[in-house]
């Protein structure tokens, strides 16, 4: 398959992205390599120049890389494994997605290389890591859209409150007089709304919640978290994938999907009221406008969500690689810095052709600054 996605760019990975999400498809396996070999530790990894454009590394050993996590960055973690490969042939990186809980988790047990998250881990699980010490890179960020499926209406405004009561079931049919208030000019009709949400422990659902939780604070009642009690009466779909599906084919159904996704089913989403009272369309510029305005912590956590500022998207969503810093295999080591110091350089040029938003100069420049604390065997 990384064949013929490498053929005609532009169109044909759409063209396969969409065929895997009709399938219920979350991962794509690159080519096997070798792995390397261990021994003393120091700070050290390939060299790159430049922060856009073709990134020049230095030959790695061969080495193989494997990695569960985030279904929400998954389609960028694709793009740039695949990309990363033709400048070194001699590394395998393993994108395989499953949620990213259990991203965590599999860092956690040691069964892959590194992790993908939309949530890090909390402070309580951190002794749970058989590897030690964490780092977190950010990668990208993009729009988590609140997807909708209505016969009639291309064009749907809601706000927090609304989304909070439509998740919870307190709204369910689309003609409530919430929506109407928000919508007046739109056919809405007494469809019964069905809503769609993550099955598995999910970064998507831990911000759409944790969003819900800053906007919404006196009508959501489910708490933010990786996995919440829905309503018995609500569906679920593994990974965004899943999701989206759902939504894709119900007639009256909504649910949170990644842009990426959504944008790949053709679906409908919704203006979402920012914290400034403005209606935003998700879209990667609204993504970037609520970037600018997070605090970076020393972990490089960050928060984007309700961000303040009239062009800001309020569901904007960061997205880390996680990985342990003391690296106990030199090649393995070596080639996973080198792929970071990809993704900080060309890869963030890659990112809207896949439907993300570049991360911002203030988090870029903190991100390449921590690299250097790898440490890899000598």
């Amino acid at each position: 398959m990384s064949g013929s996605l490498r053929t005609v760019r532009g169109m044909t990975r759409r063209h396969i992205r969409i065929a895997r999400l009709a399938a219920g498809l979350t991962a794509l396996a690159l080519v096997a390599g070798a792995c390397g070999s261990s021994g003393k530790k120091t700070s050290t990894g390939a060299s790159s120049s430049g922060t856009s454009g073709t990134t020049k590394q230095a030959p790695l050993a061969a080495a193989t890389l494997n990695e569960s996590g985030s279904t929400f960055q998954l389609p960028y973690l694709q793009e740039v494994a695949q990309d990363f490969k033709t400048n070194q042939s001699s590394v395998t990186i393993n994108v395989n997605g499953g949620g990213s809980g259990k991203g965590r988790q599999d860092l956690a047990d040691q069964v892959v290389d590194f992790a993908a998250a939309d949530g890090l881990p909390k402070a309580a699980d951190l002794p749970t890591y058989k590897g030690g010490g964490l780092l977190y890179f950010p990668t990208v960020a993009a729009p988590i859209t609140v997807s909708y499926n209505v016969s009639g209406v291309d064009k749907l405004q809601l706000d927090a409150d609304t989304i909070a009561k439509i998740f919870q079931r307190q709204i369910k049919t689309w003609d409530d007089p919430a929506i109407k208030a928000l919508n007046p000019n739109a056919k809405l009709s007494s469809k019964a709304i069905t809503v769609a949400h993550r099955s598995d422990s999910s970064g998507t659902t831990q911000n759409f919640t944790t969003y819900l939780k800053s906007a919404s604070p006196s009508v959501w009642t489910l708490d933010a978290g990786s996995t919440v009690n829905w309503p018995a009466d609500t569906q679920a779909g593994n990974g965004n994938a899943g999701v989206a599906q759902i939504v894709k084919s119900t007639d009256g159904g909504i649910g949170y999907v990644d842009y990426s996704d959504a944008k790949a089913l053709g679906l409908k989403f919704a203006d979402i009221k920012n914290a400034a009272g403005k209606f935003v369309t998700p879209s990667l510029a609204g993504t970037s406008a609520a970037l600018e305005q997070a605090t970076v912590n020393a972990d490089l956590s960050y928060n984007p969500l309700n961000a303040p500022g009239d062009a800001a998207y309020p569901i904007a969503t960061p997205t880390w690689i996680i990985a342990y810093k003391n690296q106990t295999d030199k090649a393995k080591g070596a080639a996973l810095k080198a792929f970071l110091q990809y993704i900080y350089g060309a890869g963030q040029d890659k990112a809207a052709s896949v439907d993300y938003a570049k991360l911002s100069p203030n988090i870029l420049d903190k991100a390449k600054a921590q690299l250097d604390t790898f440490l890899i065997p000598a």
